[in-house]
């Protein structure tokens, strides 16, 4: 689990809580259902006419990567290549059969099956590296979902600020009216700006960092399995490998 970014919402929220209670406001104040369904469900909206439904849905499926990031286990997975290889120098390339049917990682797999099939490097490569970039599109498309949010709240924010503050020149025959449409005005802009600010830039940017991530690795077992089949020597192959590794993937 990333601790880091609990802390993060957590002080993040606490510290404008807690600001505005030693300013002498209230909690209830800041909660307004119309405000909060015209950012929310505005920003939503938006979002989803800007992107494929796939796209839109497979955000919300891996938005808890935030919270739980995918384990890369590089060390793991060189070690595996090593294996691969010196399999393929003692035995050929033919032995890794087995190693295909037991490899669960999709692109390492379709490496393997190539080198099984006595592809040529240059080809296995080239194959390994359209759907590394198909992946890293899918990733980074993700992310941008939550950079669109974060670019409409505020703006949504802004229309929900005007909508009550047009109920209350309505109203201003009402006294009892106005505070409820000058709360909507200002609470509204307050969700807007802090959502974009505190929740959906900073969810784009983790998944972006973490898309990347996935790319490295990726770009690791290809780098891996064209060794391979250059037939590189195995210790040579492991020291080519480690040079991947950062502090974040021990």
């Amino acid at each position: 689990m990333n601790f880091l970014s609990v802390i993060g919402i957590v002080l993040a929220f606490g510290a404008i809580l807690l600001g505005n209670m030693l300013d002498g406001g209230h909690v209830s104040a800041l909660i307004n259902w119309p405000a909060l369904i015209i950012v929310f469900g505005g920003t939503v909206g938006a979002a989803c006419l800007q992107f494929s439904p796939s796209i839109f849905l497979k955000s919300l499926k891996i938005s808890g990567r935030v919270f739980f990031p995918p384990k890369l286990m590089l060390e793991e997975q060189i070690q595996k290549i090593v294996k691969w290889s010196l399999i393929a120098r003692k035995n050929g390339l033919l032995d890794l059969e087995r190693a295909v049917d037991q490899e669960k990682d999709s692109l390492a797999k379709k490496g393997l099956q190539l080198l099984v099939d006595g592809n040529e490097p240059g080809m296995i490569k080239d194959a390994l590296l359209i759907e590394l970039e198909i992946k890293e599109y899918s990733d980074l498309q993700v992310a941008k979902v939550y950079e669109a949010m974060g670019g409409y709240a505020p703006t949504i924010g802004i229309i929900g600020a005007v909508m009550g503050l047009i109920h209350v020149m309505q109203n201003l025959s009402d006294p009892a009216l106005l505070g409820q449409g000058i709360a909507t005005a200002f609470v509204a802009t307050i969700y807007g700006v802090g959502s974009a600010n505190l929740i959906f830039l900073p969810i784009a940017q983790q998944l972006k960092s973490q898309a990347h991530a996935l790319s490295q690795a990726r770009e690791m077992i290809i780098e891996g399995i064209v060794a391979i089949a250059l037939g590189e020597n195995p210790r040579n192959i492991e020291l080519k490998l480690t040079g991947f590794l950062t502090d974040d993937s021990h």
